[in-house]
């Protein structure tokens, strides 16, 4: 009993470590509902369940964004960049 409670505990600090440096990690526009300080506060001092509510309410999906600012065009080296590729 004592090593699944041990096992409990190592998955529930995995998780709070996780959520709160994923948050700390994301840029601004990246993060929903409330303010990145005010989610790592939340991480920090709830534990598990201000981890599991950022993982599920706080952060946009990075799916089709690619990770990047919308509006701003990503950037390529040339050559990866088609168009440079077609100029030569």
């Amino acid at each position: 009993m004592i090593k699944f409670e041990g096992l409990l505990v190592l998955i529930s600090l995995a998780l709070v470590l996780y959520s709160f440096i994923d948050c700390a990690r994301r840029e601004d526009y990246e993060i929903q509902k409330l303010p990145k300080w005010a989610w790592l506060l939340i991480i920090f001092f709830t534990g598990s369940i201000g981890a599991i509510a950022f993982l599920v309410m706080g952060r946009k999906s990075r799916i089709g964004g690619g990770g990047s600012k919308p509006g701003k065009k990503r950037v390529l080296p040339p050559d990866d960049d088609p168009d440079f590729l077609r100029s030569i």
